[in-house]
C-alpha cells in the first residue's frame, strides 16, 4: 500500500488534535478530544474520547506521521484509548479507572469474570462523580497473555486449573500488564490527585511509583455468580487482590 498525499484542509483538522508525548522509547501520539455520546445505563451520557499510538520516530511534523497511516496495518495492531469525563485537567477531584481489555467480558457479556461489569460500573462512577478518566489498555488481554493463549488458559480453567496456575501452565507469567504509556498519558491530560478505582494493587503501585499522587482507592467489587466465583476468589488468594471491605489512601 502506498503512503497518501493528504489534503491541506484535511492535514488543519487533524493536527490540531494531536499531542506530541515524548517517552525513552519514542513517542505516544494522543488524538482528541472526540465527543463521544455513550448509552451508559440507558441513557446518553457524553465524554470526550482520545486514543493514543506508541511511535519510535519522535516527530511534531504531524502531516508526517498521519501520510504514514494508510500505509501501516493498524488494524492487525491494538491502540489503546481514555475516556474522559467532565473537567478532568482543572476539577480537584477525579476518579480514574486503569481498565484492561477483555474481549469476552467486554463485548460479548462474559459471566466468567467481572469485566464487564467493571467496566460499566466504573464508567457510572465517574459520571456521578463528575469528573474522571476511564483507560481502555488494549493490549492487556487475559493479563497480557492475548486473546488467544487466553482462550487456550480457558481450556485449561475448565479441566481444574485457577486463572494463575492456566497462564503459568502455559508459560506466561500471573500478570505482565504494563502501565507505562497509561500513565505519560494520564500525566499530560491531568497533573492534580487522583482516586483510583481498583481492586489490585499492582495498578497502585505502579501509578505511586510514577510520581502520582492517589488521593484515594475505591473497589470495585460486584456481578459474583456461579461462573465467576472461583475466578473472583483466585483474585484474592492467589494474585493479591484487595477484598471486598478493604479499603486504602495514599498514606
Amino acid at each position: 500500500m502506498t503512503q497518501t498525499k493528504l489534503k491541506s484542509d484535511v492535514i488543519a483538522l487533524l493536527q490540531d488534535k494531536i499531542q506530541l508525548i515524548r517517552t525513552q522509547k519514542g513517542a505516544i501520539y494522543l488524538v482528541g478530544p472526540i465527543r463521544l455520546p455513550v448509552n451508559l445505563f440507558e441513557e446518553t451520557t457524553v465524554f470526550h474520547w482520545y486514543c493514543w499510538l506508541n511511535c519510535d520516530e519522535v516527530t511534531e511534523n504531524y502531516e508526517k506521521i498521519i501520510e504514514k497511516l494508510s500505509s501501516i496495518n493498524l488494524a492487525e495492531l491494538q491502540q489503546s484509548s481514555v475516556l474522559v469525563y467532565g473537567n478532568f485537567e482543572g476539577e480537584e477531584e477525579a476518579l480514574i479507572r486503569m481498565h484492561s481489555i477483555c474481549h469476552t467480558g467486554d463485548i460479548f457479556g462474559s459471566k466468567r469474570c467481572d469485566c464487564g461489569f467493571q467496566l460499566k460500573q466504573s464508567m457510572k462512577m465517574i459520571v456521578d462523580h463528575g469528573t474522571g478518566a476511564l483507560f481502555y489498555l488494549a493490549n492487556h488481554e487475559g493479563r497480557g497473555i492475548g486473546l488467544f493463549s487466553k482462550a487456550m488458559a480457558y481450556i485449561l480453567q475448565e479441566n481444574g486449573y485457577d486463572t494463575v496456575e492456566a497462564n503459568e501452565n502455559l508459560g506466561f507469567v500471573d500478570d505482565s500488564r504494563n502501565y507505562e504509556d497509561a500513565i505519560h498519558v494520564l500525566k499530560a491530560l491531568r497533573s492534580k490527585p487522583v482516586t483510583l478505582i481498583t481492586n489490585n494493587p499492582k495498578k497502585l503501585e505502579a501509578l505511586k511509583e510514577s510520581g502520582l499522587y492517589i488521593s484515594e482507592r475505591k473497589p470495585l467489587w460486584g456481578d459474583r455468580s456461579e461462573y465467576n466465583e472461583k475466578y473472583l476468589q483466585t483474585k484474592i488468594t492467589r494474585s493479591g487482590h484487595f477484598g471486598q471491605d478493604t479499603t486504602c489512601t495514599n498514606d
